[in-house]
């Protein structure tokens, strides 16, 4: 399956997790609800996956915490926010960039709609058409 699939699949699941249960929930309920979505559908999802990073020829170890990576190949950034800040894009391709990785998603379930509140990030990754 490729990227562009499995962002596919996890809007998808994102989107009737929002339409069923609605926004109000903690973040990590929303993760763990996800996480399970797609599992469902037999995809493989680590939560809370650590992050080393190198830094001037030294790896640090769990300098930051992915809320899920999907098939170790896409980010998700989940947030249960009234509305989305800059700062959150920014930490998703801060994410991509260290983890040398193409695109992740910045999915907010604490808006009135779903739609207002799911953003792709790329890392210099083009959706080409067929």
């Amino acid at each position: 399956m490729d990227i562009e699939e499995l962002a596919a699949i996890t809007v998808d699941c994102g989107f009737h997790i929002h339409k069923e249960i609605g926004p109000g929930l903690l973040e990590s309920a929303y993760e763990i609800v996800l996480a399970d979505s797609l599992a469902a559908r037999g995809i493989k999802v680590d939560r809370q996956r650590p992050i080393d990073i190198v830094f001037q020829g030294r790896t640090l170890t769990d300098c930051f915490r992915v809320d899920l990576l999907i098939e170790d190949c896409l980010i998700v950034e989940l947030k249960s926010i009234e509305r989305l800040a800059p700062v959150h894009s920014k930490q998703v391709l801060t994410y991509l960039r260290l983890m040398k990785l193409p695109l992740g998603l910045l999915i907010n379930f604490g808006g009135a709609t779903f739609k207002e509140g799911i953003k792709r990030i790329s890392n210099g990754h083009n959706l080409l058409a067929p």
